[in-house]
């Protein structure tokens, strides 16, 4: 079994947005986004992606549910592969566990997204505070309108100035949240303490950590931040992607610099599509996050020995997750100056002139490896040839690789069929795995998903199913007649229940049902499969219910609601607010 504990972390991470744009091309609509439904034809929009919701829905089909719904919908893809498909992009393992081990395992999790919420709402509020705090925003050319949009803090140089806002001040929640340290006597005390205060957000804009930049140069580190947390790992987030995503759409380009400092300067100079490493080297999690917004990367990096080093290791780090369509270039300002010194100098009209012109990546990995090799020798171009064989082997990206090896022949004055006979480079010529066509393939719903697995497994028909069931669709009695069919016949086969449910359902389904059921894959996890379908039409049909009714509560005078009526409508408010909690 997958964990539902990890199933929560994955939801969490990956933004819903980014998923369906990636298959079917969105548009801004007010607070929500907007397409044609891809699962019925339509001429005017009428399908909605939540961001903060994490849903997307179809006024006009009904289709409904979450990031892994729409995998399992529009790609076809089951349930387990759903996640998988989600976990690989956002650069997560899959665990499986037993049942036992899914029973006892502790939720460490819990609590942590609502204490660092309200550490940031404690820092924003210091910062307001603090005149020393605010002054040396101001000196560094920061509007009080950035500091609110990056929700930029401050933390008070006090030991436990925490504990007066928490009052759970020693509980585990507050160690594992990183906001607490305890020392080898075990008293505790504020891991951050006079310091700006930078709040790390997900994809979908919760805080999952901090970032504290020191005031007195003096101090040591620089930079603080946050350990790994179930809700944060340093080297899979960037900062200020969730504020930049929009921008960098827009713009056709990420710029990755090194600081928190650098992002939100750029940004007050009207360079929104900037963002961070959070005191790591760029990773291929980085990249891949990236290539979900756009297909041009520059990453800026300081002129001195430390931002060259930097970028270097930046440049290695990418080479497994590099594709043909995706540029990687390199901008390095001159040594006295980093992204925020030379914006505020220069202007935003001269930085984007110098990231225009910044280096691609082929060049720029030619140009280190030559820098300090005149390849004027034999033993020249060998050491080049050996400092070069190890980043050719990581470039998977055909053409690419074609390309940088045909100029690493050249510089080494050999052929490439010498090059080639020297050196063991992955073979670039083996035919690309076929990919099945999204749009040739017939859509199957979660209710005929579910449908086709609960008929493998009759005897799991569930009598409580029946109760969250509701509508009258077609896929609605489709699902109810399935259950019911399924719990009268637990024994059956499946080719036996299909006959019983034959004049049950709506004859359309009723030849779709039995055309999958010809083509199930043996290999799936059918238990897992049918678990996965339930848990997602659950919170569909929930959402459904709540809908209609808050709408037919809308549509009455607060003095005309019935006491059941009211206890219904908190009872309905409640479970949405967990269910985006």
């Amino acid at each position: 079994m997958i964990p539902e504990s990890f199933i929560q972390e994955l939801l969490n991470r990956v933004d819903i947005v980014d998923v369906v744009d990636r298959s079917v091309p969105l548009k801004k609509a007010g607070a929500n986004y907007s397409a044609c439904c891809p699962f019925h034809n339509e001429k005017s929009p009428s399908f909605t992606v939540s961001p903060t919701k994490q849903f997307y829905h179809c006024f006009g089909c009904g289709a409904h549910g979450t990031a892994i719904g729409f995998l399992m919908e529009y790609q076809g893809l089951s349930f387990v592969d759903a996640i998988h498909e989600l976990a690989k992009s956002v650069g997560m393992t899959v665990p499986r566990e037993s049942r036992e081990q899914e029973q006892s395992s502790p939720q460490v999790a819990d609590g942590l997204q609502e204490v660092l919420h309200q550490a940031a709402q404690f820092y924003k509020a210091e910062l307001k505070k603090s005149q020393r705090a605010i002054n040396y925003l101001k000196e560094r050319g920061l509007s009080g309108q950035v500091a609110a949009k990056f929700q930029i803090g401050y933390a008070p140089a006090g030991w436990q100035s925490l504990q007066g806002v928490f009052s759970h001040y020693e509980s585990e929640v507050m160690k594992v949240a990183g906001l607490v340290v305890e020392n080898e006597q075990g008293r505790r005390y504020d891991r951050f303490r006079d310091r700006i205060m930078f709040p790390i957000h997900d994809q979908k804009g919760q805080v999952i950590g901090f970032g504290g930049r020191v005031i007195d140069p003096e101090d040591t580190p620089k930079y603080y931040n946050s350990p790994e947390t179930p809700l944060f790992q340093k080297g899979h987030e960037l900062y200020g992607l969730f504020l930049a995503r929009r921008a960098i759409r827009d713009a056709g380009c990420a710029l990755v610099v090194e600081g928190y400092m650098d992002v939100v300067a750029l940004a007050q100079y009207g360079i929104e599509y900037a963002v961070a490493a959070l005191g790591t080297a760029t990773t291929p999690y980085h990249i891949t996050k990236l290539m979900r917004q756009t297909e041009s990367i520059v990453f800026c990096f300081d002129g001195d020995n430390a931002g060259r080093t930097a970028a270097w290791r930046a440049a290695m780090n990418a080479l497994p997750a590099l594709t043909d369509g995706l540029k990687l270039s390199f901008l390095f300002l001159p040594s006295e100056h980093d992204p925020d010194s030379y914006v505020r100098e220069f202007g935003k009209e001269k930085f984007e002139i110098e990231i225009k012109h910044a280096i691609p990546l082929s060049q720029y990995i030619l140009q280190h490896l030559s820098e300090h090799n005149a390849l004027q020798t034999q033993e020249d171009r060998v050491r080049f040839l050996n400092e070069a064989e190890p980043i050719m082997q990581q470039i998977n990206a055909p053409r690419s690789a074609m390309y940088l090896r045909k100029k690493v022949a050249e510089l080494a004055q050999l052929t490439s069929e010498e090059m080639h006979a020297l050196l063991k480079l992955p073979n670039l010529s083996r035919s690309p795995v076929q990919v099945k066509s999204k749009l040739s393939r017939t859509m199957t719903s979660l209710q005929k998903r579910f449908c086709i697995m609960q008929l493998m497994l009759p005897a799991m028909a569930n009598q409580a199913d029946l109760e969250w069931i509701s509508g009258e669709h077609d896929e609605d009695v489709l699902l109810r007649r399935t259950v019911e069919t399924c719990i009268a016949n637990p024994q059956s086969k499946p080719v036996v229940l299909l006959r019983v449910l034959e004049n049950k359902v709506p004859s359309h389904l009723f030849r779709e049902l039995e055309h999958e059921l010809s083509r199930i894959d043996e290999t799936l996890d059918l238990q897992v499969e049918l678990a996965g379908a339930r848990a997602q039409l659950q919170s569909i049909y929930l959402q459904r219910k709540s809908a209609t009714l808050l709408a037919q509560l809308s549509e009455k005078p607060l003095s005309a609601l019935t006491a059941e009526e009211v206890a219904l409508l908190k009872s309905v408010g409640n479970k949405s607010g967990q269910n985006k909690a």
